[in-house]
C-alpha cells in the first residue's frame, strides 16, 4: 500500500502540472502556482527575509526605551528602509515576508504599506500591540492598564490578535498571511495547546513562534568560533514542523538582529557572517532559513542592506538548488511532508 505521504503528493502535483515560468517584475511575486512548484521540489532550499515592522528599544540611540510602549508608532527611517528593502529584494526575484503591528494602521499615511502589499509581498498579523501570547501584558498596558481592566490574559491576546486582522483588513484591504508571536520561545507553542487552538480559530494554519537559542558570548566581542558553530547546528532545529493540532510551525533562524545587535551588541560583519553560514547550511541541506530582522534595528545597523544582498548573492549562486521565499510556501512544504492531516 503506498505510504499516505505519497498518494498526498501525488494528488498535489496532479493539480499543478501547469508549467510555471520564472518570478517576472511587474506582477504579483509567488503566485499560488510558483508557491505549489517550489514547495513540492524536496531539492530546492527555501530561504525567507522576514522583517517585524514595529519599533525596536536601543534604535535609533541605546537610550531608547519609549518605544516599548509605541510598538506601532514608525518614523520615518523605518518606513523608508521597509520600503527600499521590498524594492530591494524584489528587484533579485525574491519577496520579503513582513509581519505587522496593528497599531502602525492608526498613522494618517499608510501608503508605503500599500506599495509594497501592492508590488506583491506578503503582510502577516504580529498582534496590535505586540502582546505576548503567554501571558504578561504589553508594557503599554502596564502603564494604561484600564485599557484591558476585565479582561482575562486569554481575552487580551484574542482581542489583540483580532484588532490587527480587522485593521488589516479595513485599512488595507488584506487578510494577513500568517501570524508570528511577539517574541520567540526556545520550545515554541509546543506546551501551549491552548494558544494553537487559538490561533486556529482565528483562522491561521501556520505560526511563527519557535527561535533556537544560541550562546552569544560576552558583549562588544567578536562571536567565537563555538559561537559561530552553533548558529549552524542550531538551523537543525529550526526545521518547521506540525504541532499535533495540525497547525504548522516555521521557526525564525538563529540569530536574529536583535539577538546579534541588543544582546549580542555585534558588529555587522559578524551578523552577516552568522547569517551566512546559516543560508550556507540550508542550501547545502535542501532546508529552510528564515531571516528574522526589524527595520526598526536595520536601518541603523545595516544601512546598505548587506545583509539582504548576501543572502539574495548566495541564492543566485545556488541556482536552481535555493529560491527566496514566503513563509506560506515553507508552510506548505511542511503540509507536503507531513501529509493533509499533520500526522507524521
Amino acid at each position: 500500500m503506498p505510504h499516505k505521504h505519497s498518494i498526498f503528493r501525488r494528488q498535489f502535483l496532479a493539480g499543478t502540472a501547469t508549467a510555471i515560468g520564472s518570478m517576472a517584475l511587474g506582477r504579483p511575486l509567488l503566485a499560488d502556482e510558483d508557491r505549489k512548484r517550489l514547495a513540492a521540489d524536496d531539492k530546492k532550499a527555501l530561504i525567507a527575509i522576514t522583517h517585524d515592522l514595529e519599533m525596536a528599544r536601543n534604535f535609533p540611540r541605546w537610550e531608547d526605551t519609549e518605544w516599548d510602549y509605541q510598538k506601532g508608532n514608525l518614523d520615518a527611517p523605518t518606513k523608508k528602509y521597509a520600503r527600499k528593502l521590498c524594492r530591494r529584494v524584489k528587484a533579485r526575484g525574491g519577496v520579503v515576508h513582513c509581519f505587522l503591528v496593528g497599531q502602525v494602521l492608526e498613522q494618517a499615511n499608510v501608503d508605503w504599506l500599500k506599495e509594497i502589499i501592492a508590488e506583491g509581498h506578503p503582510l502577516g498579523n504580529h498582534t496590535y500591540d505586540h502582546q505576548k501570547v503567554n501571558g504578561g501584558y504589553q508594557y503599554r498596558f502596564q502603564r494604561a492598564p484600564w485599557l484591558v481592566q476585565g479582561k482575562t490574559d486569554r481575552e487580551v491576546i484574542v482581542e489583540n490578535i483580532r484588532l490587527c486582522t480587522l485593521a488589516m483588513k479595513q485599512r488595507l484591504g488584506v487578510e494577513p498571511r500568517g501570524f508570528r508571536t511577539p517574541g520567540g520561545y526556545g520550545n515554541g507553542l509546543a506546551d501551549r495547546t491552548d494558544v494553537q487552538e487559538m490561533l486556529q480559530a482565528l483562522g491561521f494554519d501556520w505560526v511563527s513562534s519557535k527561535s533556537p537559542s544560541i550562546p552569544q558570548g560576552e558583549p562588544h566581542q567578536e562571536p567565537s568560533q563555538e559561537t559561530y558553530a552553533a548558529v549552524v547546528k542550531s538551523q537543525e532545529e529550526s526545521r518547521p514542523f506540525v504541532y499535533p493540532t495540525g497547525l504548522v510551525e516555521v521557526p525564525f533562524s538563529a540569530p536574529s538582529d536583535i539577538t546579534a545587535f541588543r544582546y549580542g551588541r555585534w558588529k555587522l560583519p559578524w551578523f552577516v557572517k552568522a547569517i551566512r553560514l546559516g543560508v550556507e547550511w540550508a542550501i547545502e541541506n535542501s532546508a529552510t532559513f528564515d531571516l528574522l530582522c526589524h527595520p526598526s534595528s536595520m536601518y541603523v545597523m545595516d544601512p546598505e542592506f548587506r545583509t539582504a544582498d548576501m543572502v539574495c548573492d548566495l541564492v543566485d549562486k545556488a541556482g536552481n538548488r535555493a529560491a527566496i521565499v514566503d513563509l506560506d510556501t515553507i508552510a506548505l512544504r511542511t503540509k507536503l511532508r507531513h501529509g493533509a492531516t499533520g500526522a507524521e
